[in-house]
């Protein structure tokens, strides 16, 4: 990814600086394929002491397991869910972080002991694709510490130690080898690709100009669809892009709401190179309480829906049919998934362009003689208005309806589209009718343009 285009030359870079870098720590975290997720309760008594809490999310209807130990846990402990049912624990002990797998046994909890790691400081990835590993990043001043805590062959081990201070984690394809991070050197943080199988290995993502701030929120791999935050607009926006793509970032105006932040959370899988079509969830955070956001590239509008009461916010996930799930936790149902399909807009066909009259071959000198007017031009055709969009109804899973289912060019684009904070122009490319015939064996990094070498243009 290279590149950038803004669509409006107004700033608010007072509301624009107070949103968060990347996406928050969510209330529940989700395994990798859906199945399960976890998170830290706190128990009813007057103490309210937290405990893990392990969802089934893939059974007729959702539901809790308490995963209690013989001791309250810490409010910093932090856990992941795995595809086998097992729930990772990195608890803080002393000068280092102990790696643990929590699992039901009975009436009581199993528990076993995978190893510590000498660290500082120790954050979890999100969970590697397939489901079956866990990894962590352990940064320093001038250095970054890449560990594989579960899925190695004796316990944690290092993967790769890459310069500069790492936060971040974005998985970029379905086999869990490319991860994009977040790297902070000389002041300045860009995102880079580090390659697994081959120790860790890195090279630049994401570079929109060399003195902005980049960073990589949400990848989907099978669209290629990457939302970004930076500032190279002059203060920091959200921007989309695609992945290997030589057309620039863009700025929509309706990711940049007046008032509160917006987080996104989850994007729908399956768009196979439909990048456009891809639906990305947020969460928004406004003085009127937390709302859901919907947004697609092609509709040019983020649509807000009210949240499901007693949702985690942060949490969810899309279907590959597009089905939204939503965790909730209320006093009478304490574990429950709101779904709902929010299908996208209808897109209004442009109208057929008529084709050119042939020129005629030029002609010797001569009198002047009487030139056949041109057609005349066709009166507009009137555009019906879209209905509107209908709000959607949370409803909880029930057993019938269960599931879970830069290379280069461009530049700095001045996009003089809407700026009414509902619509952003587009800058992608017609869709693939079918994916390319001949894939290399090893996925190439997308090497960005710096933007001092790329032409500007103006659409």
């Amino acid at each position: 990814m290279t590149i950038c285009a803004t669509e409006d030359a107004t700033a608010r870079p007072a509301e624009d600086a107070a949103a968060p870098g990347g996406p928050q720590r969510a209330a529940l975290t989700i395994a990798a394929d859906g199945s399960y997720a976890a998170r830290l309760a706190r128990h009813d008594d007057a103490a309210g002491s937290w405990f893990p809490e392990r969802w089934t999310l893939s059974g007729p209807e959702p539901y809790a397991v308490p995963l209690q130990g013989t001791q309250p846990e810490e409010p910093d402990s932090a856990l992941l869910p795995l595809a086998d049912g097992r729930v990772l624990i990195l608890r803080r002990v002393a000068d280092r972080f102990a790696v643990s797998l929590l699992y039901p046994a009975g009436p009581g909890t199993g528990e076993v002991l995978l190893g510590a790691v000498p660290a500082r400081e120790l954050t979890l990835l999100p969970p590697v694709p397939g489901g079956k590993a866990a990894c962590a990043l352990a940064p320093e001043a001038h250095a970054t510490t890449l560990w594989l805590l579960h899925g190695g062959a004796d316990g944690p081990e290092r993967i790769a130690r890459i310069p500069g201070r790492c936060t971040g984690g974005v998985w970029l394809d379905r086999g869990g080898r490319l991860l994009a991070l977040d790297r902070e050197r000389d002041g300045r943080t860009k995102t880079v690709v580090a390659d697994l199988e081959r120790g860790g290995e890195t090279g630049p993502l994401l570079q929109i100009t060399e003195e902005s701030n980049d960073r990589l929120l949400l990848a989907d791999p099978d669209s290629g669809l990457l939302l970004v935050r930076s500032d190279a607009p002059g203060h920091d926006r959200l921007g989309w892009g695609v992945l290997g793509s030589s057309r620039p970032v863009r700025f929509p105006e309706c990711l940049r709401p007046a008032e509160g932040t917006l987080t996104p959370f989850a994007m729908q899988p399956g768009q196979m190179l439909a990048p456009e079509s891809c639906a990305v969830a947020f969460r928004r955070d406004a003085p009127n309480g937390t709302w859901l956001g919907v947004w697609r590239p092609a509709e040019r509008q983020l649509r807000q829906f009210p949240a499901p009461e007693g949702w985690l916010a942060g949490a969810g996930l899309w279907t590959a049919g597009g089905e939204l799930l939503l965790p909730y936790a209320t006093g009478a149902e304490p574990c429950g998934v709101a779904r709902t399909a929010v299908p996208a807009l209808p897109v209004r066909a442009a109208p057929p362009v008529e084709a050119a009259r042939p020129v005629a071959a030029p002609r010797p000198a001569g009198p002047v003689e009487a030139v056949e007017p041109p057609f005349p031009a066709e009166p507009p055709q009137p555009v019906e208005p879209m209905d509107p969009p209908v709000l959607p109804m949370w409803r909880p899973v029930s057993g019938a309806d269960a599931g879970t289912d830069a290379r280069g060019g461009g530049g700095i684009v001045l996009d003089a589209g809407e700026t009414d904070n509902r619509s952003t122009a587009s800058a992608q490319p017609q869709t693939a009718l079918a994916e390319p015939q001949h894939l290399p064996a090893h996925p190439r990094l997308c090497r960005p343009v710096p933007l001092q070498q790329a032409p500007l243009a103006a659409r």
